[in-house]
Parts: C-alpha cells; structure tokens; sequence
C-alpha cells in the first residue's frame, strides 16, 4: 500500500491493501498497462546504459563488480529506487517472476554497495575510494539523504509486496547510520537541511513496517532540526521555522516533499502546531498558487519573493507570488505534482475532505499523466500550459517530451505512482468504503464490522459521469457505508439507490454524501454526474489569463493544439461562450481519445504586423472555426505545434 495507516491513532482512514483494487477496464487501466509494458522497461533501459545514466554502473562500482569513476546525477541513486518501487508492483501485479527475480538480484547489488556503518550514496562511496576529496554530507545538493528516503520507502513498500526482507534490513542500516548522523549534528550545532526531504515519508514508513519506534522518533527529529539551519533559503524552506511557515514558498518539490512528511508525521503524533501549519500553506496553495491543470511551481529561476532583500535568496523550480501563473514559463515540474498527490493523500488520510480527492484528481489526470508520452516511452520534466511555434529565449527543458532527461527524477516517480494509481480508489473506516478517484474496477474489502466483499465500478469516467456500484462474492452481508465524494465541479446529478434516487444539489459539490447499503447481496448504488463543459475563468490576479478562458469537462482539463484548427495559429483564436460542444472519438499515437468541438471565432490578421510590439487596432474582424479541443492529457503527441490552455472570450464579435 502507499502508506500504512491501519494503526496511526491520529489518521482517521485508512487504504486497503497493496492488491486490493484493480482496474478492469477505461482510461487508467489503459495507462497502467502501459506504465508496465512500455514506461517501466525504458526506465529499465536508461538506469542500465552507463553511456547514458549510469545509475547501476554507479552501484556495480561501489560494489566492486566493476571499475570507474563516478558519472550522471547525484540524486540518480534515489531514482533508481523509485524505479525499484515501480518495477515490484508492476511485477506482482502482472506475476512477472523474470522481473522479480531481477530485482532480488538488484537488492542483492544494493547490498554488496552499501558500506559497513550503514551509509549508501554512490558519488561518496566511489569518492572515498578514489580518494578524491569528495566527501560525506559536505554538500546539501549532493542529495545524499534524499536518496536515503527514497531507499527507505522502496523497501517498505518491496516488503509488503514480496514479503521478503533483504532490501528493508539495507535500509534499516542507513537509518541507524542516519540516526548517529542526527544525534552528531544536535551535539555540534551543525546542522544542514536535506533537500527534496523524501526521508520524513521515508522514515515514518520505516516506523510502520518494522514496528521500531526510534524510526518515527528519528523522522520528528528531522524536522525539527530544520529550525537549527542557519542562513537558511526559501528556496530550502528554511528561512524561517517550520511552525511560523503561512505560504507555500520556494522549490516546489521540496516544499510538497516536507508537507507530505509533516503530514505523515500529524498521523502518528499529536501535533496541532504543525496541523494548523498544514492548514494554512495548503489554502495558500490551492487559493492562489495551484494551475488548473494541478500543476506546482510556476518560476523557473530568479529570487524568493519573501525574502531578506539584502540576502542572496535565490529561488529554482519555485512557486512565486500569489496568483504568479504564467503560461508559456510555466515550470511545474512534474515530480512536484506528483509531490502534490502525496501531499493531499496523507492530508486527506488525518482528515477525509472531498476537496482533497479533488485536487489529487486534478493533479493525477491532467499533469501528471500528461508529463508521460501515450506510448509510454517520453516524458515532460516541466509541464508548460502554452506553446508556441518559436521563442525568442531558450528555456532550460526542451518543449517536446524527451526520452531521457538530464535530471530523470520525474520517470521513475511517475511510473510509480501511475502503476499504483488503483491505491487511490478506496480508503476505509470501520463500516465505511470512501471513493478516492474513479474509474472501471473492483475491489476486495474485509472491514472492522465483520462485512468481507467485493465492490464493483463499472463507469466510463472520467468521459463520462455515470457510476455503477454493486457487491459481488459477499461473505458475510452485513450493512456498509459507501462515502461517494461529489467533486467540487459537479453541480448537477443525482444518487441512486435501488432505484430511489436523490437530486444533487449545489451545495453537495465538494463533499462526501454517505450511502447506506443496508442489503449488499442485493443493493445498487447509482452516482451520476452531470460532465456539462464549462468555461472557466481564472482570479483577475492572474494578469495571464485575464479576459480568458478555459475549457474543463468533469476532471479533465482541454486544450487545443495546431492539428486540432484551420487557423494559422492558436493565437487568433476566441472562445464563443454560446458554442455548442459535440463528443467525438479520434486517434492520437494509436490510443482512442475522446475530445471536444465546437464552432469557435478566428481573428483575422490580414491588417496586422505580426513582429510589431505594440501596434494601432486597423479593424476587428472575425470569421467562423470549427475548432478541436482534447484532453491536455493526451497533448504533445502529434507532430509539433502550437498549445493553448487559456483563450481569449469572444464578446459581440461580429462575423465576417
């Protein structure tokens, strides 16, 4: 499971089992098998090639199984676990037996690399061989603990799905290596804050496997060392202690990281400070920092916002100031949006809101799967909402996807979230079942009431808003509370139940509504929300979009790309508010994708001085455009071409 909170005493739900859920059909199983036929194999691929990552070549050196120096990214051991995590799911799931055993022998490298006191980082082990000055924990940016978190969650995670435990016994080594390490900074006043924190989810997950306290003891220790940090950056999220933190600031990653921790942390402690913490930079977020497509850190590189202005603050991959959300320079890394669901899990996990789900949806259909290539084989390290055909500046990331990427954090994150995506389906307490994300599967319950049975979703969400619940193989039929979240978007539907229906109405959008289902054998439950297109605008702060909109259909974000229209460029696009919306069913890279159309106004140009700055308006004419909008999701998988999210609104225009 993504974390075990079946005996946290402060999480007030729980998941099922790692197993429980599986899709059985519509958009998410499709992308899962494609994450485990196609994503996980590539990444395979490029952790093996030492002429291209050289991540196991890193290992196999450390290990004495090969010679070398040490080459690729300093966080790439940590990516490799996150690939492992992928890997052991897809492998189970699928009885892959060739791939387990591949991964036993993985482990087996691990071991061999890891030092005698515990320590495993690739760049120092092979540094202090070569004895060529690098190292220990002399650089926060060599990511050694980051690659310690991620280890950590790996093999809790390869524990619970193998049941074997060489890989947790590794890291429990690096974990009383990280325990002396701590116990040395608090005696010496030396302290550093580890960058892209994956060690608090890491450890607190280490303290649920294993059952050892001094792991969840370890976790609060780290963060409250953060408040040590000396001359500390908002780009860290350490300017200042963690308990004064309002906003959301600073490197994306890091910062839902450390959210997602302290999170993970309030569900095994009473901690109201950093609850009331939580609250506050979770509303600056989603209030005013959050892309409607989910995506997190709108700033490339620059300085903080709030910081010291006499002190050197700057700031990479960051969230900026409130309502900053470009669009062509949009950054929104995707390890941040994956960072995010993480985040809004364990939030929802202390405190099971609707809105949550919402956002973990919104992240996971639009962002996320869009970093990803539909073939399953390219991905996006930033995920920008605009394209153009040219820029007259060169950004740091290409603007199409890529099979390999400098910084490759974002696949193997990706891939293990996308392969577990199914764990986001249900979560449980006591007599209760609470819907997460939706979509054709079943799932496998055993409650604390006694009630043991399998629960079906046939639906075609997310295209299509009508949900069918019923019960298979019951063991014991007894009573059960089916908690159906109602997304903030859906004003209108209904629940039905054995054919009694009850209207949704406006002020259900965004909460869960509890359903009775007094007769499993027997009982069927009906969810229909109503999938109208809507046209939405953003706050008049974001000086991007002002007097444009944006086209959104149940969860999913559209958008248009140059395929999709006659005109020449996307640029002289306009929206009619009044358009009438058709379905249609297309292919894109040989994957059925349902998009949307509509007639639509063209600007015409034919008086105008493209290359001008700033020009006098000559005439204001318009024709009309059939135009295509499809699923952001699905975008980028053309030839190249232009790509826009936000359209101006057509108001009075008059046809020519």
């Amino acid at each position: 499971m993504l974390t075990d909170t079946r005996r946290s005493p402060y999480a007030k739900v729980s998941p099922v089992e790692w197993n429980a859920v599986k899709w059985t059909g519509g958009l998410w199983k499709e992308r899962t098998q494609t994450c485990i036929a196609c994503t996980i194999p590539q990444l395979q691929s490029m952790f093996e090639n030492k002429n291209i990552s050289h991540v196991l070549e890193n290992f196999r050196i450390c290990a004495g199984e090969a010679e070398g120096e040490f080459d690729g990214t300093v966080f790439g051991d940590g990516d490799f676990y996150k690939w492992m995590e992928a890997a052991v799911y897809a492998a189970a799931l699928s009885d892959d037996q060739a791939l387990l055993a591949q991964l036993d022998d993985y482990v087996e490298l691990i071991g061999k690399a890891q030092q005698e006191d515990g320590y495993l980082s690739t760049k120092q082990i092979i540094g202090e061989k070569k004895g060529n000055g690098v190292s220990r924990m002399g650089d926060i940016n060599d990511f050694e603990v980051y690659n310690f978190g991620h280890l950590f969650t790996s093999a809790c995670l390869y524990k619970r799905v193998t049941g074997k435990d060489d890989f947790l016994r590794i890291a429990e080594r690096t974990a009383d290596y990280m325990e002396q390490l701590y116990q040395e900074a608090e005696r010496s006043g030396q302290v550093q804050t580890a960058v892209c924190p994956s060690h608090y989810m890491g450890l607190i997950e280490m303290y649920r496997t294993t059952g050892k306290h001094r792991y969840l003891e370890l976790a609060s220790q780290a963060v409250a060392l953060r408040d040590s940090v000396k001359d500390g950056l908002d780009d860290n999220q350490d300017r200042i202690p963690v308990k004064q933190h309002e906003k959301i600031v600073g490197h994306a990653v890091r910062a839902n990281y450390l959210y997602a921790g302290i999170a993970d942390l309030c569900a095994e402690r009473e901690e109201t400070e950093y609850r009331v913490v939580l609250a506050k930079v979770w509303r600056n977020l989603v209030d005013k920092k959050l892309y409607l497509t989910g995506g997190c850190g709108a700033l490339y590189n620059g300085a903080s916002p709030y910081g010291n202005f006499f002190t050197d603050q700057k700031i990479h991959q960051a969230y900026g100031y409130e309502y900053q959300l470009p669009n062509i320079t949009a950054y929104n890394e995707t390890c941040a949006s994956l960072g995010g669901v993480f985040w809004a899990y364990r939030m929802f996990l202390l405190n099971p809101k609707a809105e949550y789900f919402d956002i973990i949806e919104r992240m996971m259909l639009n962002t996320n799967l869009a970093a990803v290539s539909l073939d399953g084989k390219r991905f996006f390290y930033e995920n920008m909402l605009r394209r153009v055909k040219k820029l007259d500046y060169e950004l740091i990331w290409p603007m199409t996807r890529s099979e390999y990427i400098l910084s490759y954090c974002c696949p193997p994150n990706l891939a293990r979230t996308i392969v577990q995506s199914s764990e986001y389906v249900y979560t449980v307490s006591d007599h209760e079942v609470w819907t997460g994300l939706y979509g054709c599967c079943e799932g496998r319950f055993s409650l604390q009431n006694g009630a043991v049975f399998t629960l079906k979703q046939d639906t075609e969400y997310p295209f299509d808003g009508r949900i069918r619940f019923t019960c298979e193989n019951v063991e014991r039929n007894l009573p059960v509370v089916l908690q159906l979240r109602i997304p903030g978007w859906a004003r209108k539907g209904y629940i039905r139940i054995n054919g009694v229906t009850e209207e949704l109405r406006p002020e259900m959008a965004g909460t869960y509504q509890a359903v009775e289902v007094m007769n499993p054998v027997s009982d069927e439950v009906e969810l229909y929300l109503n999938m109208e297109v809507r046209h939405t605008v953003a706050h008049t702060m974001v000086e991007e979009n002002t007097n444009q909109a944006a086209l959104e259909r149940g969860p999913l974000v559209y958008c248009c790309e140059t395929p999709d229209t006659a005109s020449e460029t996307l640029d002289d696009l306009l929206l009619d508010l009044s358009a009438e919306f058709t379905e249609e069913e297309i292919e894109i890279a040989g994957r059925k994708v349902r998009a949307l159309s509509a007639e639509e106004y063209c600007f015409i140009r034919s008086d105008y001085d493209r290359n001008a700055l700033y020009q006098t308006i000559r005439s204001v004419k318009m024709r009309r455009e059939r135009v295509r909008f499809i699923p952001y999701y699905a975008w980028d998988n053309r030839e190249y071409g232009e790509m826009r999210i936000w359209f101006p609104i057509a108001c009075h225009a008059r046809k020519e």
